[in-house]
Protein backbone atom coordinates (compact mmCIF):
# COMPACT_ATOMS: atom_id res chain seq x y z
CA UNK A 1 0.00 0.00 0.00
CA UNK A 2 1.63 3.14 -1.34
CA UNK A 3 2.40 5.70 1.14
CA UNK A 4 2.29 9.73 1.32
CA UNK A 5 4.74 11.90 2.86
CA UNK A 6 3.79 13.80 6.04
CA UNK A 7 3.12 17.08 4.19
CA UNK A 8 0.85 15.41 1.20
CA UNK A 9 -1.04 13.71 3.84
CA UNK A 10 -1.58 17.00 5.81
CA UNK A 11 -2.75 18.81 2.76
CA UNK A 12 -5.24 15.48 1.75
CA UNK A 13 -6.64 16.14 5.45
CA UNK A 14 -7.37 20.29 5.13
CA UNK A 15 -8.77 19.42 1.48
CA UNK A 16 -11.63 17.45 2.87
CA UNK A 17 -12.72 20.68 4.57
CA UNK A 18 -12.55 22.28 1.07
CA UNK A 19 -15.04 19.52 -0.07
CA UNK A 20 -18.09 19.61 2.50
CA UNK A 21 -17.19 23.20 3.38
CA UNK A 22 -19.45 24.04 0.60
CA UNK A 23 -22.60 22.01 2.63
CA UNK A 24 -22.26 24.71 6.00
CA UNK A 25 -22.26 27.87 3.32
CA UNK A 26 -24.63 26.70 0.86
CA UNK A 27 -27.42 24.95 2.47
CA UNK A 28 -26.99 26.18 6.23
CA UNK A 29 -26.19 29.43 5.95
CA UNK A 30 -26.83 31.01 2.43
CA UNK A 31 -28.93 29.75 -0.81
CA UNK A 32 -30.74 27.70 1.35
CA UNK A 33 -31.76 29.78 4.24
CA UNK A 34 -32.91 32.66 1.66
CA UNK A 35 -35.04 29.81 -0.73
CA UNK A 36 -36.62 28.57 2.45
CA UNK A 37 -37.51 31.51 3.59
CA UNK A 38 -38.94 33.21 0.47
CA UNK A 39 -40.50 29.75 -0.52
CA UNK A 40 -42.53 29.29 2.88
CA UNK A 41 -44.38 32.64 3.50
CA UNK A 42 -47.37 33.56 1.86
CA UNK A 43 -49.43 36.70 1.38
CA UNK A 44 -52.82 35.95 3.26
CA UNK A 45 -55.54 37.94 3.85
CA UNK A 46 -57.01 39.35 7.41
CA UNK A 47 -59.91 41.62 6.99
CA UNK A 48 -59.77 42.61 3.64
CA UNK A 49 -56.12 43.48 4.08
CA UNK A 50 -52.60 41.85 2.31
CA UNK A 51 -50.50 40.54 5.18
CA UNK A 52 -47.24 38.14 5.32
CA UNK A 53 -48.01 35.06 6.77
CA UNK A 54 -44.85 33.00 7.89
CA UNK A 55 -46.52 29.66 9.26
CA UNK A 56 -46.21 26.76 7.11
CA UNK A 57 -48.75 23.56 7.73
CA UNK A 58 -46.70 20.40 8.77
CA UNK A 59 -47.60 16.93 10.49
CA UNK A 60 -51.07 18.57 11.07
CA UNK A 61 -49.72 21.43 13.16
CA UNK A 62 -49.32 25.03 12.35
CA UNK A 63 -45.38 26.08 12.54
CA UNK A 64 -43.46 29.31 12.28
CA UNK A 65 -41.46 28.35 9.20
CA UNK A 66 -37.75 29.34 10.35
CA UNK A 67 -39.06 27.39 13.92
CA UNK A 68 -39.68 24.29 11.93
CA UNK A 69 -36.46 24.06 10.15
CA UNK A 70 -34.77 24.65 13.71
CA UNK A 71 -36.32 21.44 14.84
CA UNK A 72 -35.90 19.77 11.95
CA UNK A 73 -32.29 20.73 12.58
CA UNK A 74 -32.57 19.78 15.91
CA UNK A 75 -34.46 16.27 14.87
CA UNK A 76 -31.14 15.68 12.69
CA UNK A 77 -28.64 16.16 15.95
CA UNK A 78 -30.36 13.70 18.44
CA UNK A 79 -30.10 11.00 15.37
CA UNK A 80 -26.64 11.99 14.76
CA UNK A 81 -25.98 11.75 17.99
CA UNK A 82 -27.19 7.86 18.10
CA UNK A 83 -25.48 6.84 15.13
CA UNK A 84 -22.21 8.72 15.97
CA UNK A 85 -21.30 6.32 18.63
CA UNK A 86 -22.15 2.74 16.56
CA UNK A 87 -20.22 4.01 13.51
CA UNK A 88 -17.16 5.00 15.13
CA UNK A 89 -17.19 2.41 17.34
CA UNK A 90 -17.74 -0.25 13.73
CA UNK A 91 -14.73 1.85 12.11
CA UNK A 92 -12.28 1.48 14.70
CA UNK A 93 -13.01 -2.29 15.21
CA UNK A 94 -12.94 -2.85 11.41
CA UNK A 95 -9.95 -0.10 11.00
CA UNK A 96 -12.08 1.53 8.45
CA UNK A 97 -11.78 4.99 9.03
CA UNK A 98 -11.61 6.09 5.17
CA UNK A 99 -14.46 3.53 4.32
CA UNK A 100 -16.79 5.26 6.73
CA UNK A 101 -15.71 8.65 5.62
CA UNK A 102 -16.49 8.20 2.05
CA UNK A 103 -19.68 6.42 2.81
CA UNK A 104 -21.36 9.63 4.99
CA UNK A 105 -19.62 12.05 2.69
CA UNK A 106 -21.29 10.79 -0.53
CA UNK A 107 -24.54 10.36 1.94
CA UNK A 108 -24.12 14.19 2.14
CA UNK A 109 -23.24 15.06 -1.50
CA UNK A 110 -26.24 13.14 -2.83
CA UNK A 111 -28.99 14.65 -0.12
CA UNK A 112 -27.98 18.55 -1.06
CA UNK A 113 -28.71 17.52 -4.91
CA UNK A 114 -31.88 16.06 -3.47
CA UNK A 115 -32.87 19.72 -1.98
CA UNK A 116 -33.04 20.58 -5.62
CA UNK A 117 -36.68 19.29 -5.47
CA UNK A 118 -37.48 21.49 -2.63
CA UNK A 119 -41.41 22.26 -2.91
CA UNK A 120 -43.15 24.02 0.46
CA UNK A 121 -46.89 23.93 -1.69
CA UNK A 122 -47.30 20.21 -0.92
CA UNK A 123 -47.30 17.82 1.77
CA UNK A 124 -45.14 15.46 0.22
CA UNK A 125 -42.77 17.96 -0.74
CA UNK A 126 -42.11 19.58 2.41
CA UNK A 127 -41.56 16.46 4.09
CA UNK A 128 -39.38 15.46 1.37
CA UNK A 129 -37.34 18.31 1.61
CA UNK A 130 -37.28 18.15 5.13
CA UNK A 131 -35.94 14.03 4.95
CA UNK A 132 -32.93 15.52 2.50
CA UNK A 133 -32.37 18.24 4.57
CA UNK A 134 -31.50 15.71 7.73
CA UNK A 135 -29.73 13.50 5.91
CA UNK A 136 -27.67 15.94 4.09
CA UNK A 137 -27.22 16.91 8.32
CA UNK A 138 -26.25 13.35 8.94
CA UNK A 139 -23.96 13.22 5.89
CA UNK A 140 -21.68 16.02 7.09
CA UNK A 141 -21.52 15.58 10.74
CA UNK A 142 -20.98 12.23 10.48
CA UNK A 143 -17.88 12.69 7.98
CA UNK A 144 -16.52 14.85 10.21
CA UNK A 145 -15.99 12.46 12.99
CA UNK A 146 -14.10 10.13 11.03
CA UNK A 147 -12.25 13.53 9.78
CA UNK A 148 -11.73 15.03 12.89
CA UNK A 149 -9.84 11.83 14.64
CA UNK A 150 -7.16 11.77 11.45
CA UNK A 151 -5.58 15.06 13.38
CA UNK A 152 -3.79 13.60 15.79
CA UNK A 153 -3.05 10.28 14.10
CA UNK A 154 -1.23 12.67 11.05
CA UNK A 155 0.00 15.74 13.20
CA UNK A 156 2.35 16.08 16.40
CA UNK A 157 0.20 18.03 19.38
CA UNK A 158 2.39 20.93 18.74
CA UNK A 159 0.90 20.96 15.37
CA UNK A 160 -3.14 20.89 16.13
CA UNK A 161 -3.65 24.51 16.11
CA UNK A 162 -1.91 25.34 12.86
CA UNK A 163 -3.00 22.56 10.89
CA UNK A 164 -6.48 22.65 12.00
CA UNK A 165 -7.11 26.10 11.26
CA UNK A 166 -5.51 25.50 7.67
CA UNK A 167 -8.45 23.39 7.28
CA UNK A 168 -10.78 25.76 8.15
CA UNK A 169 -9.14 28.38 6.06
CA UNK A 170 -9.41 26.09 3.14
CA UNK A 171 -12.65 25.38 3.56
CA UNK A 172 -13.53 28.95 3.81
CA UNK A 173 -11.51 29.55 0.34
CA UNK A 174 -13.69 26.30 -1.30
CA UNK A 175 -16.77 27.58 -0.25
CA UNK A 176 -16.56 31.11 -0.92
CA UNK A 177 -15.55 30.39 -4.61
CA UNK A 178 -18.84 28.22 -5.26
CA UNK A 179 -20.69 30.50 -3.43
CA UNK A 180 -19.47 33.25 -5.79
CA UNK A 181 -19.76 30.52 -9.21
CA UNK A 182 -23.24 30.00 -8.09
CA UNK A 183 -24.16 33.75 -7.90
CA UNK A 184 -22.43 34.52 -10.98
CA UNK A 185 -24.55 31.69 -12.82
CA UNK A 186 -27.54 33.30 -11.02
CA UNK A 187 -27.50 36.98 -11.66
CA UNK A 188 -26.65 36.18 -15.35
CA UNK A 189 -29.52 34.39 -15.31
CA UNK A 190 -27.91 31.40 -16.86
CA UNK A 191 -29.78 28.89 -14.20
CA UNK A 192 -32.06 28.83 -10.94
CA UNK A 193 -30.82 28.91 -7.87
CA UNK A 194 -32.24 25.59 -7.16
CA UNK A 195 -29.63 24.34 -9.20
CA UNK A 196 -27.33 25.51 -6.22
CA UNK A 197 -28.15 23.00 -4.20
CA UNK A 198 -26.84 20.07 -7.05
CA UNK A 199 -23.21 21.99 -7.55
CA UNK A 200 -22.90 22.01 -3.68
CA UNK A 201 -23.45 18.37 -3.93
CA UNK A 202 -21.00 17.33 -6.84
CA UNK A 203 -18.29 19.83 -5.49
CA UNK A 204 -18.24 17.92 -2.35
CA UNK A 205 -18.37 14.81 -3.52
CA UNK A 206 -15.47 15.65 -6.54
CA UNK A 207 -13.27 16.91 -4.08
CA UNK A 208 -13.67 14.39 -1.49
CA UNK A 209 -11.76 12.25 -4.00
CA UNK A 210 -8.42 13.57 -3.41
CA UNK A 211 -8.88 13.19 0.80
CA UNK A 212 -9.74 9.53 0.46
CA UNK A 213 -6.86 8.69 -2.37
CA UNK A 214 -4.32 10.24 0.19
CA UNK A 215 -5.08 9.38 3.44
CA UNK A 216 -4.78 6.07 5.16
CA UNK A 217 -7.29 3.91 5.44
CA UNK A 218 -6.49 1.40 8.31
CA UNK A 219 -6.17 -2.04 8.82
CA UNK A 220 -9.50 -4.50 9.13
CA UNK A 221 -9.37 -6.37 12.30
CA UNK A 222 -12.92 -8.99 11.57
CA UNK A 223 -15.61 -9.36 10.15
CA UNK A 224 -19.26 -7.39 10.66
CA UNK A 225 -20.19 -9.12 13.75
CA UNK A 226 -23.97 -7.71 15.57
CA UNK A 227 -21.69 -7.51 18.82
CA UNK A 228 -20.05 -4.28 17.30
CA UNK A 229 -23.11 -2.27 16.53
CA UNK A 230 -22.55 -1.39 20.13
CA UNK A 231 -19.46 -0.72 20.82
CA UNK A 232 -19.17 2.57 20.47
CA UNK A 233 -21.95 2.80 22.85
CA UNK A 234 -19.29 0.43 25.58
CA UNK A 235 -16.35 3.01 23.97
CA UNK A 236 -18.33 6.06 25.10
CA UNK A 237 -18.97 4.76 28.71
CA UNK A 238 -15.16 3.83 28.44
CA UNK A 239 -13.85 7.52 27.72
CA UNK A 240 -16.50 9.06 29.73
CA UNK A 241 -14.96 6.93 33.05
CA UNK A 242 -11.88 8.46 31.49
CA UNK A 243 -12.92 12.19 30.77
CA UNK A 244 -14.30 11.90 35.07
CA UNK A 245 -10.87 10.98 36.16
CA UNK A 246 -9.34 13.81 34.38
CA UNK A 247 -10.05 17.12 35.44
CA UNK A 248 -9.06 19.31 32.96
CA UNK A 249 -10.86 17.32 29.95
CA UNK A 250 -14.13 16.86 31.98
CA UNK A 251 -14.24 20.52 32.89
CA UNK A 252 -13.37 21.30 29.47
CA UNK A 253 -16.46 19.12 27.78
CA UNK A 254 -18.42 20.52 30.11
CA UNK A 255 -17.61 24.32 29.49
CA UNK A 256 -17.40 23.04 25.24
CA UNK A 257 -20.93 21.61 25.50
CA UNK A 258 -22.60 24.92 26.66
CA UNK A 259 -20.86 27.13 24.25
CA UNK A 260 -21.20 25.19 21.25
CA UNK A 261 -25.31 25.44 21.93
CA UNK A 262 -24.42 28.79 20.91
CA UNK A 263 -21.75 28.67 18.50
CA UNK A 264 -23.45 26.01 16.08
CA UNK A 265 -27.01 28.11 16.26
CA UNK A 266 -25.36 30.98 15.27
CA UNK A 267 -24.57 29.74 12.14
CA UNK A 268 -27.52 27.74 11.55
CA UNK A 269 -29.55 30.19 12.27
CA UNK A 270 -28.20 33.71 11.40
CA UNK A 271 -29.70 33.63 7.57
CA UNK A 272 -32.68 32.99 8.89
CA UNK A 273 -32.67 36.09 11.40
CA UNK A 274 -31.32 38.31 8.96
CA UNK A 275 -33.82 37.41 6.51
CA UNK A 276 -37.07 38.15 8.98
CA UNK A 277 -35.57 40.91 11.63
CA UNK A 278 -33.44 43.22 9.25
CA UNK A 279 -35.46 46.11 7.73
CA UNK A 280 -34.35 45.86 4.21
CA UNK A 281 -35.75 47.87 1.34
CA UNK A 282 -37.32 44.99 -0.88
CA UNK A 283 -36.69 41.09 -0.96
CA UNK A 284 -33.83 41.99 -3.53
CA UNK A 285 -31.84 44.14 -1.08
CA UNK A 286 -32.39 41.02 0.99
CA UNK A 287 -31.09 38.35 -0.94
CA UNK A 288 -28.48 40.55 -1.96
CA UNK A 289 -27.37 41.77 1.73
CA UNK A 290 -27.72 38.45 2.94
CA UNK A 291 -25.38 36.66 0.23
CA UNK A 292 -22.90 40.02 1.04
CA UNK A 293 -23.04 39.57 4.51
CA UNK A 294 -22.09 35.83 4.30
CA UNK A 295 -19.52 35.92 2.21
CA UNK A 296 -18.45 38.88 4.74
CA UNK A 297 -18.12 36.26 7.05
CA UNK A 298 -16.58 33.70 5.39
CA UNK A 299 -13.62 35.61 4.21
CA UNK A 300 -12.99 37.42 7.39
CA UNK A 301 -13.22 33.92 9.07
CA UNK A 302 -9.78 33.29 7.62
CA UNK A 303 -7.72 35.53 9.10
CA UNK A 304 -9.93 35.01 12.16
CA UNK A 305 -8.95 31.28 12.72
CA UNK A 306 -5.17 32.15 12.52
CA UNK A 307 -5.89 35.00 14.80
CA UNK A 308 -6.84 32.54 16.87
CA UNK A 309 -4.05 29.99 16.58
CA UNK A 310 -1.69 32.94 17.61
CA UNK A 311 -3.72 34.27 20.59
CA UNK A 312 -3.85 30.60 21.97
CA UNK A 313 -0.06 29.87 21.62
CA UNK A 314 0.42 33.00 23.34
CA UNK A 315 -1.82 32.65 26.32
CA UNK A 316 -2.77 29.55 25.79
CA UNK A 317 -6.12 27.36 24.55
CA UNK A 318 -8.20 28.32 27.34
CA UNK A 319 -7.82 31.58 28.12
CA UNK A 320 -8.03 32.46 24.31
CA UNK A 321 -11.48 30.37 24.32
CA UNK A 322 -12.45 32.04 27.49
CA UNK A 323 -11.78 35.72 25.75
CA UNK A 324 -14.00 34.62 22.88
CA UNK A 325 -16.64 33.44 24.14
CA UNK A 326 -17.38 37.17 25.71
CA UNK A 327 -17.28 38.54 22.19
CA UNK A 328 -20.12 35.90 21.39
CA UNK A 329 -22.20 36.79 24.31
CA UNK A 330 -21.84 40.77 23.41
CA UNK A 331 -22.55 40.18 20.02
CA UNK A 332 -25.66 38.39 20.93
CA UNK A 333 -26.54 40.82 23.40
CA UNK A 334 -25.97 43.76 20.58
CA UNK A 335 -27.93 41.29 17.87
CA UNK A 336 -31.25 41.98 19.66
CA UNK A 337 -31.30 45.50 18.65
CA UNK A 338 -29.94 45.73 15.86
CA UNK A 339 -32.62 46.83 12.65
CA UNK A 340 -30.72 48.30 9.78
CA UNK A 341 -28.64 46.81 6.85
CA UNK A 342 -25.57 48.54 8.17
CA UNK A 343 -25.77 47.36 11.65
CA UNK A 344 -26.12 43.73 10.69
CA UNK A 345 -22.76 43.80 7.82
CA UNK A 346 -20.88 45.50 11.05
CA UNK A 347 -22.34 42.52 13.23
CA UNK A 348 -21.54 39.70 10.81
CA UNK A 349 -18.10 41.11 10.19
CA UNK A 350 -17.54 40.68 13.93
CA UNK A 351 -19.46 37.04 13.69
CA UNK A 352 -16.56 36.31 10.58
CA UNK A 353 -13.51 36.98 12.75
CA UNK A 354 -14.86 34.89 15.86
CA UNK A 355 -16.46 32.12 13.80
CA UNK A 356 -13.12 30.35 12.48
CA UNK A 357 -11.27 31.12 15.66
CA UNK A 358 -13.35 29.31 17.50
CA UNK A 359 -14.35 26.17 15.68
CA UNK A 360 -10.34 25.11 14.83
CA UNK A 361 -9.19 26.51 18.50
CA UNK A 362 -12.36 24.27 19.87
CA UNK A 363 -11.28 20.79 17.71
CA UNK A 364 -7.43 21.46 18.94
CA UNK A 365 -7.69 21.93 22.46
CA UNK A 366 -9.63 18.85 22.51
CA UNK A 367 -6.87 16.93 20.53
CA UNK A 368 -4.14 18.35 23.12
CA UNK A 369 -6.29 17.09 26.31
CA UNK A 370 -7.09 13.62 25.50
CA UNK A 371 -4.38 11.01 26.74
CA UNK A 372 -1.82 9.39 24.44
CA UNK A 373 -4.14 6.66 22.73
CA UNK A 374 -4.19 4.36 19.55
CA UNK A 375 -8.48 4.82 19.86
CA UNK A 376 -8.45 8.46 18.77
CA UNK A 377 -11.95 7.91 17.14
CA UNK A 378 -13.73 6.59 20.51
CA UNK A 379 -12.84 10.35 22.07
CA UNK A 380 -13.29 12.46 18.71
CA UNK A 381 -16.64 10.49 18.94
CA UNK A 382 -17.05 11.35 22.48
CA UNK A 383 -16.18 15.22 21.35
CA UNK A 384 -18.61 14.87 18.59
CA UNK A 385 -21.37 13.80 20.44
CA UNK A 386 -21.10 16.28 23.28
CA UNK A 387 -21.76 18.77 20.84
CA UNK A 388 -24.82 17.30 19.19
CA UNK A 389 -26.51 17.07 22.38
CA UNK A 390 -25.74 20.88 23.32
CA UNK A 391 -26.57 21.91 19.82
CA UNK A 392 -29.95 20.16 19.84
CA UNK A 393 -30.75 21.33 22.76
CA UNK A 394 -29.67 24.82 21.46
CA UNK A 395 -31.97 24.84 17.95
CA UNK A 396 -34.53 23.62 19.78
CA UNK A 397 -34.89 25.82 22.90
CA UNK A 398 -34.03 28.68 19.69
CA UNK A 399 -37.06 27.17 17.56
CA UNK A 400 -39.51 27.35 20.67
CA UNK A 401 -38.42 30.96 21.88
CA UNK A 402 -38.45 31.70 18.36
CA UNK A 403 -42.75 31.15 18.43
CA UNK A 404 -43.17 32.31 21.78
CA UNK A 405 -41.53 35.36 20.60
CA UNK A 406 -43.67 35.47 17.63
CA UNK A 407 -46.67 35.35 19.33
CA UNK A 408 -45.50 38.17 21.48
CA UNK A 409 -44.75 40.36 18.75
CA UNK A 410 -48.91 40.34 18.02
CA UNK A 411 -49.35 41.70 21.53
CA UNK A 412 -46.40 43.93 22.66
CA UNK A 413 -43.76 46.12 21.27
CA UNK A 414 -41.19 44.92 23.36
CA UNK A 415 -37.88 44.22 21.47
CA UNK A 416 -37.91 40.58 22.66
CA UNK A 417 -40.50 39.53 19.99
CA UNK A 418 -39.60 36.93 17.56
CA UNK A 419 -35.73 35.86 16.84
CA UNK A 420 -35.13 38.20 19.19
CA UNK A 421 -36.30 36.35 22.39
CA UNK A 422 -34.30 33.00 21.10
CA UNK A 423 -31.06 35.53 21.22
CA UNK A 424 -31.69 35.38 25.11
CA UNK A 425 -30.96 31.74 25.44
CA UNK A 426 -27.38 32.36 23.22
CA UNK A 427 -26.02 34.90 25.48
CA UNK A 428 -26.91 32.33 28.29
CA UNK A 429 -25.08 29.66 26.66
CA UNK A 430 -21.93 31.92 25.86
CA UNK A 431 -21.97 33.27 29.69
CA UNK A 432 -22.22 30.03 31.60
CA UNK A 433 -19.81 29.18 29.02
CA UNK A 434 -16.90 31.42 30.02
CA UNK A 435 -17.69 30.72 33.81
CA UNK A 436 -17.23 26.89 33.21
CA UNK A 437 -13.64 27.40 30.95
CA UNK A 438 -12.33 29.75 34.02
CA UNK A 439 -12.70 26.36 35.92
CA UNK A 440 -10.19 24.52 33.58
CA UNK A 441 -6.91 24.09 35.37
CA UNK A 442 -3.85 24.72 33.58
CA UNK A 443 -2.08 21.41 34.12
CA UNK A 444 -3.45 17.91 33.89
CA UNK A 445 -5.14 16.39 36.84
CA UNK A 446 -5.62 12.93 37.39
CA UNK A 447 -7.23 12.12 40.26
CA UNK A 448 -10.44 12.12 40.71
CA UNK A 449 -10.91 12.59 44.09
CA UNK A 450 -9.85 16.46 43.33
CA UNK A 451 -12.56 17.14 40.66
Amino acid sequence: MKTYSKKTTQNAWAMYDWANSVYSLVITSAIFPIYYEASTKKTILIDGDETISNTVEFLGREFVNTALIGYTGAIGFVIISLLMPMFTGVADYLGRKRFFLRLFSTIGAVSCMGLFFFDANTTSGLFATILFYIMAQIGFWLSIVFYNSYLPEIAPPEEHDKLSAKGFSFGYVGSVILLATILGLYLGKIMEIKWAFVMTGLWWLVFTQYSLYVLPAGKSKALMDAKILVKGFRELKYVWQKVKSTVRLKRYIQAFFVYSMGVQTVMLVAAYFAAKEIDWLDDTSKTNGLIISIMLIQLIAIPGAYVMSRMSAKWGNVKALVIVNIFWAFLCVGAIFIHSPTEFYVMAAIVGFVMGGIQSLSRSTFSKFIPEVKDTASYFSFYDVSEKIGLAIGLFMFAYLEEVGTMNSGVSDTALSGMRLSLVSLVAFFVLGVLLLLRVPKKEVTSSSEV
